[in-house]
């Protein structure tokens, strides 16, 4: 097979988008096996599969070994994952363990805590850290520059989450660089192996704009990176692990959605609005983690300061 068969990026509409997010199961299938084949062949068998041991990878990794049943997973041992997804991945073959240089004591420390979303934390991490050479960047964040039709401030930090910016600890967007990308990108250097992701275009708006310009297999990008079940949904995803009875880790039989970094407060606040947050629960179904986290990590006073509830109503503190 020629190289330069697969060797563009091949972009998508919005409409295309739509469609694809509407197409049954058996369909997706096809398309992301196709998608993953084209990865593979363009580079001879030398990728991986990121595994985070979450039910996205997961679905991921059973589709890719299903044609290719030795694809490695490389899984980044951040250290403080939930320990039914530990488990889950111990009990998976052929996985590569990476660890961080840096432990998240020691992360939060140096750059700040993951809080609200990345674009947010990144933003009141500028403001925090107010330099000569980023006056220009302040200037952004505070709002001062309105864009030409004068429809909205150019980079400013929502007045919502403003009083972030004098909170008494550190805020940033780093942690999931440090922890999980840096260890994935030492990896790719020493190995040669270029990565396949399981994320979604409808997890959010960074997501979906890569999905928009490069679609799944992004080819000519500074970093290539397939993610060939991009047009898929949560439920696609539930689907395919019910119909093909794939093993999954038992953490979201607990109530849980999200199965990241249990100590990152990245989308909460949100939560909440619907029913218990992921610290609420944590505080019923894994006492001694939430002990850890809120003591050891001191994120009972980020929380607290941020607006997030740490424990259900029912209890009193």
């Amino acid at each position: 097979m020629k190289k330069i068969k697969y060797a563009k990026n091949t972009g998508v509409s919005g409409w295309e988008l739509r469609e694809r997010l509407k197409l049954p199961l058996e369909i997706k299938i096809n398309m992301s096996l196709q998608r993953i084949r084209q990865w593979y062949e363009y580079y001879k068998g030398n990728v991986y599969i990121s595994f985070s041991g979450g039910k996205d990878s997961t679905v991921l990794l059973d589709l890719a070994r299903s044609i290719y049943p030795n694809i490695p997973a490389v899984f980044s041992n951040t250290g403080l994952e939930w320990p039914e997804i530990m488990l889950f991945i111990r009990e998976t073959e052929n996985v590569t363990w990476l660890k961080p240089k840096l432990h998240f004591t020691e992360v939060i420390e140096r750059y700040g805590y993951p809080v609200v979303s990345k674009e947010i934390a990144k933003k009141i991490h500028d403001l925090q850290n107010p330099t000569e050479r980023n006056k220009r960047t302040i200037f952004l964040r505070m709002g001062n520059e309105i864009s030409r039709d004068g429809k909205f401030h150019i980079g400013m930090v929502s007045k919502k989450w403003l009083f972030l910016k004098d909170a008494p600890f550190k805020i940033s967007s780093s942690c999931c660089d440090v922890m999980k990308k840096r260890p994935f990108k030492i990896y790719e250097k020493k190995t040669g192996r270029i990565p396949i992701i399981g994320t979604m275009a409808s997890e959010g708006k960074f997501r979906m704009s890569n999905y928009l310009k490069n679609g799944c297999n992004a080819f000519n990008s500074n970093r290539p990176i397939s993610t060939p079940i991009s047009f898929w949904t949560e439920e696609d995803i539930w689907e395919y692990l019910r119909k093909f009875n794939v093993p999954y880790s038992k953490i979201y039989d607990m109530g849980y959605d999200r199965t990241g970094c249990v100590f990152c407060c990245f989308g909460t606040h949100m939560e909440q609005k619907k029913g218990m947050n992921r610290f609420q629960r944590m505080y019923e179904t894994h006492p001694s983690l939430w002990k850890f986290c809120m003591n050891k990590l001191n994120l009972k006073e980020v929380c607290d300061y941020v607006g997030i509830k740490t424990k259900p109503r029912k209890v009193k503190y």
